[in-house]
């Protein structure tokens, strides 16, 4: 279960699960020892998968998503974001790469498919990017093509939180949610608060 700070996880987790998925959090990874660009004192601390998911009926890369959380509040730039790490800018303090290793350094890269297929038996799955709201095309980052060659073709998504909000609520019933989040929103539609 994601802790209470994860709040995005959490509704992501209640969003997955009304769609028939089994959830896991924070799939830690590491690049191999012995890949050749392997450096001891940056490649020590594990990344990992916010939240993984499979659903056993489904068929293709649907089946399985591999979801990182990014709750800023104000929000994600797609273009911005991608031009950051092609020109290797500092954003938030650090290289803007370091944020989406998994999709711009190949032992990363390497390491999270691998985690994935071990975690999950699928090679196919989604990459997915739950973001708090999208500021611009979202298309620029679902296409950008040395994204897409990171993940060997498998496809990326973008998933907004009012995207999720807006599925949820209407499935919600009286049955308690699996999650706090989902909880809350319960309230929040029984009580006639309108979101």
């Amino acid at each position: 279960m994601a802790t209470k700070e994860d709040i995005l996880e959490q509704l992501i987790e209640e969003y997955l699960t009304h769609k028939g998925y089994f959830v896991r959090h924070n799939i830690k990874y590491l690049p191999r020892k012995d890949h050749p660009d392997f450096v001891s004192n940056q490649d020590s601390n594990h990344s990992d998968i916010d939240v993984l998911a499979i659903n056993p009926l489904l068929e293709g890369p649907s089946k399985v998503l591999a979801i990182s959380c990014k709750s800023w509040q104000s929000g994600f730039n797609p273009s911005f974001e991608l031009g950051c790490i092609r020109d290797k800018k500092i954003v938030r303090g650090r290289d803007a790469w370091r944020g989406f290793r998994e999709l711009v350094v190949p032992k990363w890269s390497e390491a999270f498919l691998k985690t994935v297929r071990e975690n999950t038996g699928a090679k196919d799955f989604t990459y997915v990017l739950a973001v708090a709201k999208v500021n611009g095309d979202r298309a620029v980052w679902e296409n950008a093509q040395e994204f897409s060659r990171a993940l060997e073709g498998n496809p990326i998504r973008l998933l907004t939180f009012k995207e999720v909000v807006e599925e949820i609520l209407p499935s919600l019933g009286q049955t308690i949610a699996a999650t706090e989040v989902g909880r809350i929103l319960q309230m929040f539609k029984v009580s006639g608060v309108q979101l």
